[in-house]
């Protein structure tokens, strides 16, 4: 590691280099900034330098979020010494990349979702990912949703049987902030840098959620996509987060990525599962939820009420049997031994700081961190099958092992 706390020697210093620094990069600060506040680690998180193409951007970045140094050149980044951690919230267009020469370097990686642009690209990750590991060198994909207390604890309920066999998986992630069609041609709009539009975006959280859950993966999709605003506006000046100006004399230009993706799925056990991914669902902020049927019961979530997590035990008699919601705030219950007294509900940034804790620990134990860059070619492997199929007219498509 990089060296000693200056705090409290006993614990080594886990130097991160951050690569990006707008809506992703900011949560990730958040995460980072906190972990070592609230979890008790075996190392210490050090936010030792920031990177961005705009020097005073970034300097601002790094002023703003808490880090040590700014660089505007990510091989820069990591080659410096006091960096042993390279985490990319950059466009899907620079991940592989910055991510295998990371790893080459010796540096763990922590890459933002969906893994790459192309399952071709995340081959090659998960193939770097996988000889790095023999070095020591560990790496993880960005899927935060898994560190939701609500979330982890529905996939425990699921590992220890409490809704049976797996029949339905459903899973929708709604927004809205596209519906405009004023709205300007940003990155995510354009297939070169964001691979794909909703479906990527948001469908890749609702296929990881989905097999996480259900602790087995999709084989095979029948899928839709379809692009409602086909031309937007230039971008004038820079975009942040989900907001952006257009318009001008600068004119139009097409987008080449969907805005809504809606795909049928198999399990391997053959479950069936349904998947809706859209920006255009007027009135969703950020409405994610998946509901789990199986021969026991059944688990249901929704992002927009993060804290709960309602379940159906079939087994009980009829006459009092019924959803129930579990308010997951209790010690108990995953990630909140840390956090504050029963009720006291936690928010978005939190799941960036249990990814960060997860991250730091299975580093620290030489364990591979889940999900792992395999996980995320998986998923993109999904993800190229929808495409493939709205292609051709919805065909079923199977996906590679």
């Amino acid at each position: 590691m990089a060296g000693s706390n200056g705090n409290d020697g006993a614990r080594p210093v886990l130097g991160v280099g951050m690569v990006g620094y707008a809506f992703m990069g900011a949560a990730h600060s958040q995460g980072w900034r906190t972990v070592g506040r609230v979890f008790d680690l075996p190392l210490t998180p050090a936010l030792a330098a920031i990177c961005g193409r705009d020097a005073s951007g970034v300097r601002a970045a790094a002023d703003r979020l808490g880090w040590a140094a700014a660089e505007t050149d990510w091989r820069a980044l990591i080659a410096r010494d006091d960096v042993d951690l390279v985490d990319i919230c950059t466009p899907g267009d620079s991940h592989a990349e910055i991510a295998v020469a990371a790893l080459e370097a010796g540096k763990h990686v922590l890459c933002e979702k969906p893994l790459a642009n192309s399952v071709e690209e995340a081959e090659a990750m998960a193939e770097a990912a996988e000889q790095a590991a023999g070095r020591g060198q560990l790496a993880m994909v960005g899927f935060n949703y898994r560190r939701v207390p609500a979330i982890a604890l529905a996939r425990r309920m699921v590992a220890e049987g409490r809704i049976g066999t797996l029949r339905h998986v459903r899973a929708h992630y709604l927004q809205d902030w596209l519906v405009d069609p004023a709205f300007p041609l940003t990155w995510r709009l354009q297939k070169p840098h964001a691979g794909s539009g909703a479906l990527g975006d948001l469908g890749a959280h609702a296929v990881d959620l989905a097999q996480y859950l259900a602790g087995e993966v999709v084989t095979g999709v029948s899928a839709l996509t379809e692009t409602f605003v086909r031309e937007r506006p230039l971008l004038d000046g820079a975009s942040s987060g989900l907001s952006a100006a257009g318009g001008g004399d600068a004119g139009t230009g097409p987008v080449t990525v969907d805005d809504a993706a809606l795909f049928t799925g198999r399990f391997a056990s053959g479950a069936l599962a349904s998947f809706e991914a859209t920006r255009f669902a007027t009135g969703r902020k950020n409405g994610l939820t998946i509901e789990l049927n199986g021969s026991h019961g059944s688990l249901a979530f929704d992002l927009e009420r993060l804290n709960e997590l309602s379940f159906h035990d079939h087994t009980e008699p009829a006459e009092r049997a019924g959803f129930r919601r579990i308010l997951a705030t209790e010690p108990g219950h995953p990630y909140l031994e840390a956090w504050w007294p029963p009720g006291h509900g936690l928010g978005y940034e939190h799941t960036f700081t249990h990814q960060a804790r997860d991250l730091v620990t299975a580093i620290a134990e030489g364990a591979q961190p889940r999900p792992s860059f395999a996980d995320g070619l998986q998923v993109q492997r999904v993800l190229a099958a929808v495409e493939e199929s709205a292609a051709k007219n919805s065909v079923y498509t199977p996906i590679p092992a």
